[in-house]
């Protein structure tokens, strides 16, 4: 494992996950701390148990931060799970068989043979007592340790940082060259369609006002990306802010920074009520809440929504450039799209919602390139990464504008989202079903891309205009009084 893993601080992070992680198998078996909400997480120990060596490469590969001997841990401790459990069921066995005996010392009226029976009962059940409390112990270590291993990964993703993903295919446009008068923050400046300064006395540093046009943009651009996910069979939903921590642990979205303990990348909510309660940090998570804890048959799937939402990210700020204007906020509309699917078809409906969310892009007219993202960019969850990076000549460079990602049975075997092939037989094994999501719109983003690539000036250098795509005219709300808005 790399020195990261062995070094004081990823030994912290592992732990400090760990912590959070039995938090959560503590709600599910009931714990004290808060009321549990869904079952255990089902994971597979014997799979990782019997592929240790692929486990601690992937992680390696992924640069999750686990101790060196993080998968032989989990090893370790499947098999004392395995012995304690043959154990007490042996114990529970006898005990059954000692109450047949007590039974029919009783029919018989056989007062010595129930006596002895008795105290033999008396025996087993001192003994099991332990062994229970033993099991549930080792169950939740166990629990909390798998649960900071990372998904697998799909074979074709490419090894290594961000730089080495590898780009798929290319869309739109000659990129306009690199410009700095076409940043977004000085567009937004001369036009006022945003105002930072309101938004800092308000909220603080990344928070700001869509005013005027950038406002409508913001709204044809989500009805925009709404009508052609629906248009494609996805069900339109509209997400609440609000989510229990415990769901968004679930999904897998538990991002942190490099800080040493680590720190929370999510906004908490305390009231009187509950201190349970987040911001969700993107519509995936509500919308994977949705399917929590259900059966479906094979039939019914896959299952398509698109949700509408707000997304709140404490992490903004932090990240040099990238802080500034719009292109990295504390909160902004994002339209979500999520999918059920059945094991066999999940990366078919990869392909199928790439090529939705590519015409969304190709819509809006910009330059815009699809990337198969490598094993370090890659989330928890995620088994296979797509992005699109939407050309920035204000920034003068690329910018993700989208994301796409295959979880596999990552958050559905923390989810209990499961199906059956034929639900009409009662006895039919059932088996965790495969999730999806991706970006449909990530307003601001999409924003920056639009001002800074639609950008009109005079010949004197002046900026006058703004050129939007006529696609998004039909959303349009309002007139275009100030005429700055003019459509290709």
């Amino acid at each position: 494992m790399p020195s990261l893993a062995r070094s004081p601080s990823g030994v912290r992070a592992f732990l400090h996950s760990a912590k959070q992680c039995r938090f959560s198998s503590s709600n599910a078996v009931g714990g004290p701390s808060r009321p549990r909400i869904l079952p255990a997480p089902r994971l597979d120990y014997r799979n990782i148990s019997e592929n240790m060596v692929y486990k601690s490469t992937n992680a390696l590969n992924r640069k999750a931060p686990l101790p060196s001997d993080a998968i032989q841990s989990i090893a370790r401790t499947y098999t004392e799970f395995k012995n304690l459990q043959s154990t007490l069921n042996s114990r529970r066995n006898a005990r059954s068989a000692v109450g047949e005996r007590i039974r029919r010392s009783v029919e018989e009226k056989d007062l010595e043979a129930k006596e002895a029976a008795m105290a033999e009962a008396l025996k087993i059940k001192e003994e099991i007592a332990p062994l229970e409390a033993a099991l549930l112990a080792v169950e939740e270590n166990l629990l909390s340790l798998a649960l900071a291993i990372p998904n697998d990964t799909h074979p074709s993703s490419p090894l290594g940082p961000e730089s080495a993903a590898l780009t798929l295919s290319t869309h739109g446009p000659e990129p306009i060259p690199p410009n700095p008068e076409r940043d977004h923050v000085t567009i937004a400046r001369k036009f006022g369609l945003v105002d930072f300064e309101s938004g800092a006395t308000v909220t603080g540093s990344s928070w700001y006002y869509l005013l005027n046009e950038a406002a409508l943009l913001e709204m044809a651009l989500t009805n925009y990306a709404l009508s052609i996910a629906i248009k494609r069979g996805f069900t339109p939903v509209t997400t609440p802010d609000v989510v229990r921590s415990e769901i968004s642990d679930r999904c897998g979205f538990r991002p942190r920074d490099n800080s040493d303990p680590p720190v929370s990348q999510v906004y908490h909510i305390h009231s009187a009520k509950s201190s349970d309660l987040i911001l969700s940090a993107t519509s995936e998570i509500p919308l994977g809440g949705m399917f929590a804890n259900k059966l479906f048959s094979d039939k019914t799937l896959p299952l398509k929504v698109v949700g509408l939402g707000r997304a709140f990210r404490a992490e903004a700020g932090a990240r040099g450039r990238d802080t500034h204007g719009l292109y990295r906020v504390h909160q902004f509309t994002k339209v979500e799209l999520f999918a059920v699917t059945t094991q066999e078809e999940s990366e078919k409906m990869m392909e199928e919602m790439k090529s939705l969310q590519t015409a969304i892009l190709e819509g809006l007219g910009l330059s815009f390139r699809v990337l198969d993202m490598p094993t370090e960019e890659l989330g928890a969850s995620a088994y296979r990464k797509y992005d699109m990076e939407a050309w920035m000549p204000g920034r003068g460079g690329w910018g993700e504008v989208s994301s796409l990602s295959n979880c596999t049975d990552y958050q559905s075997r923390r989810l209990h989202i499961r199906y059956q092939n034929n639900a009409s037989a009662a006895s039919t094994p059932t088996t965790f079903a495969h999730t999806l999501n991706g970006t449909a719109a990530a307003i601001p983003r999409l924003i920056i891309a639009l001002l800074e690539n639609g950008a009109k000036f005079d010949d004197l250098g002046e900026l006058v205009a703004i050129t939007l795509p006529e696609t998004l005219r039909p959303f349009w709300v309002g007139g275009n009084e100030r005429t700055i808005i003019q459509w290709q």
